[in-house]
């Protein structure tokens, strides 16, 4: 029954769903207690794992070709080619068993990146001997029932001591290091290539690169990019040295993974074999060397004539095509031109949807194939190609074709030049101008429906909220200009009524600087009134052709109360006693 699900399995894994319940069963037999295996995530099967969450290619290195490890296969290889026991017994050589979350994790990614994209063709070997030569299969499986590292795996400091100098691009977050970056994980990615490449494969919500599903899915995508088939060995030789440009590497990868081919078994998780060897340690082989004996030529009998004079063997001249006898790439090339690489523009935060590309070509006007070809980006900008690097080296095609990695534009906005070169030649160069404009919004809106009402000489009370959008999504950190206007029709800048204030406290009636938060919110400053009244306008616009209008009423104050005076009380007349009064006579 377990063999008749597996071959289901292989032949039609396309959503979330069947990709966890496949890695239930390759997991169940960890042995008793163990935990199930993390879900999937899109597990109602709304489409397969990881489909369509990386969008960019690969570029330098996933790993900025930090150490790896350098013990090979035994050579009593298992003897059941493109076997592999899902059962819990540990049989065969010690070195082809696999912790048990390690190898569901690497078989999930074969399907699920089946599912996605079938012509990449990515075996889950491969992945398993990536996972060997750059972790030790996560140090032997020492994972937690989620498939996460008990401990962080780091590699060491990249700060070009002995090693890349790739300054921090994670602020520490991912390797605990704000200076530098290092590789982490069980598959060893650097952080600014886990920001590309990060997947979610174990529905936590969170991109791990200490989780071996997480890890696993990622680097599948990964050697995948450019159109890679790995059932062709050109594609698969890039592949592994897009991830670590060593050919030592190349050849580990590759030894083990025609090792486990031909076949492996599952142990349970932190038993796994740790290797010994790192390609920064230095070896030495004390292991006696066998001695040779000196060849020697027995005496010819006296009935064996001597051997006459060989004739001495006619020089054989190379044909033109003998490929030994052909020049070097870099000595082929006369010129290397645009071919209709187009308008290199995006907004800022963004990435250019055109990529530089090249022609190399010989005199006779033929492509030139294997030539390096040197992209760099020239002047004051802080964009890069893959969220790093400045300057990448590609090699042209079989078509003498060599396409850039995607640019991503930083903050800075202006215009720059992305420059191409001939790696080991002084030819003319290929320039692209690039541009980067400001961050958009195409709708300004308020975010209440309060009445902003103010009396001459106060502060209104409430404070405006504006909300930005483009295309009907929040504009994060789009520059926003608020300007008091004399009209809607002829919107000049008005010289009285309500205003902001400066640093200093002075009238400020264009206000420019302003920016919107990371969900598109923007709160502005308070607002004064002079002693004008009545109903003021103030514009808000964007970069994009967002614009927002907003009414801002100012009365007078409530005139006060005039007093009423009290009256004088009027004297009350003595009364009469009857007699008149008599004046006396002088």
């Amino acid at each position: 029954m377990a063999a008749q699900f597996g071959r289901r399995l292989r032949r039609g894994a396309t959503s979330g769903a069947v990709v966890a319940a496949a890695v239930a069963a390759l997991a169940a037999s960890q042995g008793p207690g163990a935990a199930p295996p993390p879900p999937a995530d899109n597990a109602s099967g709304d489409r397969p794992v990881g489909a369509g969450d990386a969008s960019a290619l690969p570029d330098g290195s996933a790993t900025g070709d930090s150490p790896y490890y350098t013990d090979l296969p035994p050579l009593n290889t298992p003897n059941k080619p493109g076997t592999s026991i899902d059962l819990p017994i540990v049989t065969g050589p010690a070195e082809a068993g696999i912790p048990a979350s390690v190898l569901a994790a690497y078989k999930r990614a074969e399907q699920s990146i089946a599912a996605s994209d079938a012509a990449c063709h990515l075996p889950w070997q491969l992945l398993a001997g990536i996972g060997k030569v750059e972790s030790g299969q996560a140090r032997g499986g020492r994972v937690d029932a989620n498939g996460t590292t008990l401990s962080p795996i780091l590699g060491p400091v990249l700060n070009g001591v002995g090693f890349a100098n790739i300054s921090d691009t994670d602020n520490g977050a991912f390797d605990g290091d704000a200076t530098h970056d290092r590789a982490v994980g069980p598959m060893q990615f650097i952080p600014s290539t886990w920001a590309t490449w990060g997947q979610d494969a174990n529905g936590d919500g969170r991109k791990d690169p200490n989780n071996i599903y997480d890890a696993a899915q990622a680097a599948g995508l990964y050697l995948c990019a450019n159109n890679r088939d790995l059932a062709v060995k050109a594609d698969l030789d890039r592949a592994i040295l897009s991830y670590n440009r060593s050919t030592e590497y190349l050849h580990t990868v590759l030894s083990w993974f025609e090792y486990y081919k031909r076949g492996t078994h599952q142990v349970p998780d932190g038993t796994g074999q740790l290797p010994r060897d790192r390609s920064d340690t230095p070896r030495v082989d004390t292991s006696p060397r066998p001695t040779r004996p000196a060849p020697t030529t027995p005496a010819p009998s006296p009935s064996t004539p001597a051997p006459s004079p060989s004739k001495p063997s006619t020089p054989v001249t190379p044909s033109p095509s003998d490929p030994a006898t052909k020049p070097p790439a870099s000595a082929q090339v006369t010129r290397i031109k645009d071919v209709g690489t187009g308008t290199l523009t995006a907004t800022a935060g963004g990435v250019f949807a055109a990529r530089p590309t090249i022609a190399a070509l010989d005199s006779a006007g033929k492509p030139v194939v294997g030539l390096g070809v040197r992209f760099e980006i020239v002047g004051s900008t802080d964009a890069n190609f893959g969220g790093v690097a400045r300057n990448v080296t590609v090699t042209t095609n079989s078509k003498g074709i060599a396409v850039a990695p995607p640019v991503r534009a930083g903050e800075r906005t202006g215009t720059f030049t992305v420059r191409a070169t001939v790696v080991g030649r002084t030819l003319a160069p290929v320039a692209f101008t690039a541009t980067v404009t400001e961050r958009q919004a195409d709708t300004l809106v308020r975010g209440d429906d309060k009445q902003l009402t103010a009396t001459t000489g106060g502060r209104f009370a409430d404070r405006v909220l504006v909300k930005a959008t483009l295309d009907g999504a929040a504009a994060s950190s789009v520059g926003l200009t608020a300007t008091m206007i004399t009209s809607a029709d002829a919107p000049r800048t008005r010289t009285d009524g309500p205003y902001f204030k400066d640093a200093n406290g002075a009238p400020l009636r264009t206000l420019t600087g302003l920016r919107t938060d990371a969900n598109g919110l923007l709160t502005l400053p308070d607002i004064y009134a002079d002693g004008q009244t009545g109903t003021f306008l103030l514009r808000l616009t964007a970069p994009g052709g967002g614009t927002l209008t907003i009414e801002l009423k100012v009365t007078a104050p409530a005139p006060e109360p005039t007093p009423t005076p009290t009256p004088e009380p009027t004297p009350t007349p003595a009364p009469s006693t009857g007699a008149p009064e008599v004046t006396p006579t002088p």
